[in-house]
Protein backbone atom coordinates (compact mmCIF):
# COMPACT_ATOMS: atom_id res chain seq x y z
CA UNK A 1 0.00 0.00 0.00
CA UNK A 2 1.25 3.50 -1.13
CA UNK A 3 0.37 6.39 1.05
CA UNK A 4 0.70 10.13 -0.18
CA UNK A 5 3.27 11.81 0.84
CA UNK A 6 3.19 15.44 2.74
CA UNK A 7 4.65 18.34 0.90
CA UNK A 8 4.79 16.53 -2.58
CA UNK A 9 3.33 18.22 -5.63
CA UNK A 10 0.53 15.80 -7.56
CA UNK A 11 1.87 13.54 -10.05
CA UNK A 12 5.48 13.36 -8.28
CA UNK A 13 6.51 9.85 -7.88
CA UNK A 14 5.61 8.35 -4.65
CA UNK A 15 8.19 4.98 -3.18
CA UNK A 16 7.38 2.68 -0.73
CA UNK A 17 9.37 0.25 1.18
CA UNK A 18 8.71 -3.08 1.02
CA UNK A 19 9.80 -4.94 4.48
CA UNK A 20 9.56 -8.45 3.77
CA UNK A 21 9.57 -10.62 0.67
CA UNK A 22 8.88 -13.79 -0.43
CA UNK A 23 11.31 -15.30 -3.42
CA UNK A 24 10.05 -17.88 -5.86
CA UNK A 25 13.11 -20.19 -7.05
CA UNK A 26 12.64 -23.16 -9.06
CA UNK A 27 13.35 -25.76 -6.46
CA UNK A 28 10.86 -24.35 -4.12
CA UNK A 29 10.08 -20.86 -1.40
CA UNK A 30 12.24 -19.67 0.87
CA UNK A 31 11.64 -16.65 2.80
CA UNK A 32 14.06 -13.57 2.62
CA UNK A 33 16.99 -14.29 4.29
CA UNK A 34 17.89 -17.64 3.78
CA UNK A 35 19.92 -19.13 1.43
CA UNK A 36 18.94 -21.30 -1.82
CA UNK A 37 20.54 -24.16 -3.04
CA UNK A 38 22.75 -23.66 -5.51
CA UNK A 39 22.18 -25.01 -9.05
CA UNK A 40 25.69 -25.44 -9.60
CA UNK A 41 28.44 -25.21 -7.90
CA UNK A 42 31.95 -23.61 -9.38
CA UNK A 43 35.74 -24.26 -8.29
CA UNK A 44 37.36 -21.72 -10.82
CA UNK A 45 40.27 -19.57 -9.50
CA UNK A 46 40.90 -17.78 -12.88
CA UNK A 47 38.70 -14.52 -11.71
CA UNK A 48 38.40 -13.26 -15.67
CA UNK A 49 37.18 -16.86 -16.73
CA UNK A 50 35.13 -17.08 -13.08
CA UNK A 51 33.65 -13.59 -14.67
CA UNK A 52 32.49 -15.14 -17.94
CA UNK A 53 30.71 -18.46 -15.56
CA UNK A 54 29.21 -15.78 -13.56
CA UNK A 55 27.67 -13.79 -16.59
CA UNK A 56 26.50 -17.13 -18.14
CA UNK A 57 25.03 -18.51 -15.34
CA UNK A 58 23.23 -15.02 -14.96
CA UNK A 59 21.63 -14.95 -18.78
CA UNK A 60 20.63 -18.49 -17.93
CA UNK A 61 19.03 -18.13 -15.05
CA UNK A 62 21.28 -20.31 -13.06
CA UNK A 63 21.84 -20.26 -9.45
CA UNK A 64 25.68 -20.73 -8.97
CA UNK A 65 27.76 -20.97 -6.00
CA UNK A 66 31.16 -20.57 -6.26
CA UNK A 67 34.85 -21.64 -4.50
CA UNK A 68 38.02 -20.87 -5.07
CA UNK A 69 39.71 -23.88 -2.99
CA UNK A 70 39.20 -27.76 -2.67
CA UNK A 71 38.06 -27.48 1.06
CA UNK A 72 35.23 -24.95 -0.20
CA UNK A 73 33.93 -26.69 -2.99
CA UNK A 74 33.27 -30.06 -0.22
CA UNK A 75 31.43 -28.12 1.30
CA UNK A 76 29.04 -26.40 -0.50
CA UNK A 77 28.42 -29.36 -2.46
CA UNK A 78 27.57 -30.87 1.17
CA UNK A 79 25.04 -27.93 1.79
CA UNK A 80 23.50 -28.44 -2.31
CA UNK A 81 23.56 -32.58 -2.75
CA UNK A 82 21.44 -31.91 -5.98
CA UNK A 83 24.31 -29.33 -7.83
CA UNK A 84 26.02 -29.96 -10.47
CA UNK A 85 29.97 -29.54 -9.57
CA UNK A 86 32.38 -27.46 -12.43
CA UNK A 87 35.94 -27.86 -11.25
CA UNK A 88 38.94 -26.25 -13.13
CA UNK A 89 41.49 -29.06 -13.04
CA UNK A 90 44.34 -26.34 -13.10
CA UNK A 91 42.93 -24.21 -9.54
CA UNK A 92 45.82 -24.25 -7.85
CA UNK A 93 43.65 -25.22 -4.51
CA UNK A 94 43.40 -28.77 -4.05
CA UNK A 95 41.13 -29.53 -7.23
CA UNK A 96 42.05 -32.79 -8.27
CA UNK A 97 41.93 -33.81 -4.48
CA UNK A 98 38.19 -32.63 -4.15
CA UNK A 99 37.20 -34.46 -6.83
CA UNK A 100 38.44 -37.27 -5.56
CA UNK A 101 36.74 -36.56 -2.37
CA UNK A 102 33.60 -35.66 -3.91
CA UNK A 103 33.22 -38.40 -6.54
CA UNK A 104 34.43 -41.48 -3.66
CA UNK A 105 31.59 -40.22 -1.68
CA UNK A 106 29.03 -40.40 -5.25
CA UNK A 107 27.56 -43.86 -4.39
CA UNK A 108 24.64 -45.03 -6.32
CA UNK A 109 21.98 -43.06 -4.46
CA UNK A 110 24.08 -40.08 -5.32
CA UNK A 111 24.13 -39.65 -9.15
CA UNK A 112 25.44 -36.21 -8.82
CA UNK A 113 27.52 -34.80 -12.00
CA UNK A 114 30.91 -33.57 -11.73
CA UNK A 115 32.32 -31.67 -15.30
CA UNK A 116 36.21 -31.26 -14.94
CA UNK A 117 37.70 -29.27 -17.91
CA UNK A 118 41.33 -28.03 -18.33
CA UNK A 119 44.02 -27.74 -20.81
CA UNK A 120 43.39 -30.37 -23.85
CA UNK A 121 47.79 -31.17 -23.82
CA UNK A 122 47.08 -32.63 -19.99
CA UNK A 123 46.26 -35.41 -21.24
CA UNK A 124 47.48 -37.98 -18.06
CA UNK A 125 45.64 -35.14 -15.46
CA UNK A 126 42.77 -35.65 -17.26
CA UNK A 127 42.81 -39.50 -17.39
CA UNK A 128 43.48 -39.06 -13.78
CA UNK A 129 39.79 -37.23 -13.26
CA UNK A 130 38.20 -39.60 -15.10
CA UNK A 131 39.36 -42.44 -13.03
CA UNK A 132 38.42 -40.45 -9.88
CA UNK A 133 34.62 -40.72 -11.19
CA UNK A 134 34.47 -37.65 -13.09
CA UNK A 135 30.97 -37.46 -15.26
CA UNK A 136 32.97 -35.73 -18.09
CA UNK A 137 36.49 -34.11 -18.84
CA UNK A 138 36.38 -31.42 -21.29
CA UNK A 139 39.23 -29.51 -22.90
CA UNK A 140 38.81 -25.50 -21.59
CA UNK A 141 37.67 -24.70 -25.16
CA UNK A 142 35.28 -27.43 -25.57
CA UNK A 143 34.02 -26.66 -21.63
CA UNK A 144 33.89 -22.92 -22.54
CA UNK A 145 31.49 -23.65 -26.64
CA UNK A 146 29.25 -25.53 -24.37
CA UNK A 147 28.82 -23.04 -21.20
CA UNK A 148 25.43 -22.51 -21.83
CA UNK A 149 23.86 -25.84 -22.42
CA UNK A 150 25.87 -26.73 -19.49
CA UNK A 151 24.46 -24.72 -17.43
CA UNK A 152 21.06 -25.25 -18.35
CA UNK A 153 21.51 -28.97 -17.98
CA UNK A 154 21.79 -28.48 -14.25
CA UNK A 155 18.58 -27.01 -14.36
CA UNK A 156 16.69 -30.30 -16.18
Amino acid sequence: MVLPQAGKPPGAPTFACVTSARVVHGKGEELRGLKFMADVIALIDDIFFLAKVHETAKQTGVKLETASTGEQLLKTAAASPEALVLVDLNARQGAMQAIEQLCSANGPGNPRRVIAFLSHVQTELAERARSAGCSDVLPRSKFTQNLAEILRGAKA
